[in-house]
């Protein structure tokens, strides 16, 4: 799948036309403290100016109403500017040294507008209660209102919600929110590039949940104060029942970032839930191009649903520090791109450079999959990730990722992981170069499948490879491809042909080859799990669904 110039996008009443051209872009940060204040010298701008509000321009003569969001910033009105149909946000509306601890709304602009920032929002205030400040509570919201567009010209911008504060973004299936690059517009696209991955930093929300990045003793100490990976806030706490909000029916394009300066694995993701408990809820994304994880879940209990991820660098969900949640309707498609600008990022401490026009493949595993960051008695509150995934479809390429050459695989499991997966379908067409479908990292994980606390029902394995390193064993001596087949539930096919329907993405129900049945899901918690009679993400025989539909459209608008 190749990205072209123009990436059409429908949108309440217009769509967005997003172009490409060439120049460069470097992710390596020039911040990364938790320094923030309130404070600043801004002044009253109702009346216009760059940094503040702007009457707009006009028709006729008449002035036009601002309708760009405002907020008090140290006892001053600070409001967009409007330059039609956008609002434009300067680093004195929000930014990176500014906490916002008031509700605050973007609601949908006319005429194809969007919201423009040069800077983070950063939403309630990060707190290291170790140093003596309290999280509140009951923090702000970050209301984001149906056929909104949400866009940002820095690498550096961020939307973080801090602990206690929320995000509520509902979109529709029609008036879908959207998280992306300023470079959609021509009018913000200086370089005359186009939009690309790790053009902005990504979504982070921190939450009270449970994650064993902390120790039993500071959980009971209100002292939990786990380090957000990219740009430092703090996370964690002992509710994995907590809400941080949701969103609904929202894409996230263009965001993330190679390793910072932590080194590898200090990185931004599309989407990062730390500690998010089970009252948030993820449903109806579709993640595109991010420069790191679709999805990453450091611990904590939230629930995805509908979600599709397409062309992410690195792993479309990454799961890590105790997740505990359910997923349904996961559908990953790894493609190729041709890079619109030179990308510099640091790989084990080497400054690396990829050059404009260089063609590569996006995508190293379908699902990421680490049980721990810690263990032992004094993590044994938060044992490892242990989640419930039902009706997943992974695409997989013969090739190696851009970022770090690694391989296309659908999954890797590591780190002690656990968790059940129903209804899967895994797909390699081609293996050519020796890519593997699955990959087993970690010899706790492999111990884990032969006590089937990790394993696979009712699934698929429609891959020309099926494991890495094939032909070993699990510890215990069983033969990896038995595990996967469990006693029949599950088949192995040894091939990608004819699994999917002639669209590419819903799962072919009259294949010959597929010769088990689904799992209906009956036993699963029926107040999250829907029940089904198909293997995979999409069925070929539900087109009038909301869900067949998200899928349709998120992959027509990066077609060629």
């Amino acid at each position: 799948m190749k990205i072209s110039g123009l990436f059409k996008v429908s949108l309440v009443a217009s769509a967005l036309v997003l172009a490409g051209c060439g120049g460069d872009i470097k992710v390596t940060p020039t911040v990364n403290d938790t320094s923030v204040t309130n404070s600043n010298n801004t002044t009253t701008n109702n009346t216009g100016g760059a940094t503040g509000g702007d009457t707009g321009g006009d028709t006729g003569g008449d002035k036009v109403e601002n309708p760009c969001t405002a907020r008090t910033v140290a006892g001053n009105e600070v409001q967009g500017a409007f330059e039609a149909p956008h609002c434009v946000y300067s680093t004195s509306f929000a930014g990176k040294t500014l906490e916002i601890e008031e509700d605050i709304t973007f609601k949908a602009l006319a005429n194809g507008g969007a919201h423009i920032f040069d800077g983070a929002i950063l939403m309630g205030k990060n707190c290291n209660t170790t140093l003596g400040c309290t999280v509140e509570e009951n923090g702000p919201t970050l209301n984001i209102e149906a056929g909104t567009t949400l866009a940002f010209r820095s690498g550096e911008a961020i939307i973080r919600i801090g602990r206690g504060a929320k995000i509520n973004a509902i979109g529709t299936a029609d008036a879908p929110i959207t998280f992306t690059s300023a470079n959609i517009y021509p009018e913000f696209d200086i370089a005359e590039t186009g939009p690309q991955f790790a053009d902005w930093g990504g979504i982070i929300i921190n939450g009270f949940g449970l994650t064993n990045q902390c120790t039993n003793a500071e959980r009971a100490a209100n002292t939990c104060n786990a380090e957000s990976e990219g740009i430092t806030s703090h996370f964690g706490g002992n509710n994995n029942a907590d809400s941080s909000g949701n969103i609904k029916f929202a894409n996230i394009w263009y965001a993330g970032s190679g390793p910072r300066e932590g080194g590898d694995g200090d990185d931004l993701n599309s989407l990062t839930l730390n500690a998010v408990g089970s009252g948030s809820t993820f449903d109806y994304l579709h993640i595109h191009q991010g420069f790191d994880d679709g999805i990453e879940f450091f611990g904590g209990a939230a629930n995805i649903k509908h979600i599709v991820v397409t062309d992410t660098q690195d792993d479309a969900i990454d799961i890590d520090a105790g997740w505990k949640g359910n997923a349904q309707f996961i559908f990953v498609k790894h493609g190729t791109v041709t890079t619109k600008k030179d990308v510099s990022f640091y790989d084990d401490g080497e400054l690396k450079t990829i050059a404009a026009g260089t063609p590569g493949f996006m995508g190293n595993n379908g699902f990421e999959t680490d049980g721990e960051k810690n263990k032992g008695a004094d993590y044994s509150e938060v044992p490892a990730s242990n989640p419930t995934i039902a009706n997943v479809t992974v695409v997989t390429t013969d090739g190696k990722s851009i970022r770090d050459n690694s391989s296309s695989q659908a999954a890797k499991f590591d780190d002690a992981i656990r968790g059940m997966y129903y209804n899967a379908l895994f797909v390699k067409a081609d293996g050519a170069n020796g890519t593997d479908c699955l990959e087993f990292k970690d010899s706790d994980a492999a111990a884990n499948a032969e006590a089937d606390v990790l394993n696979f029902n009712n699934s698929v394995l429609a891959c020309v490879n099926n494991f890495k390193n094939d032909g070993e064993t699990l510890p215990g001596g069983e033969v990896k491809e038995e595990w996967f087949r469990n006693g029949g539930s599950s088949l192995v096919l040894n091939t990608g042909e004819g699994v999917l329907a002639a669209n590419g993405f819903a799962t072919n129900t009259g294949a010959e080859a597929i010769t088990i049945e689904a799992n209906n899901l009956s036993g699963l918690d029926a107040g999250f799990f829907e029940s089904v009679d198909y293997i995979g993400a999409v069925s070929d025989k539900d087109t009038s669904s909301d869900w067949y539909k998200w899928v349709q459209k998120s992959l027509a608008a990066i077609a060629n």
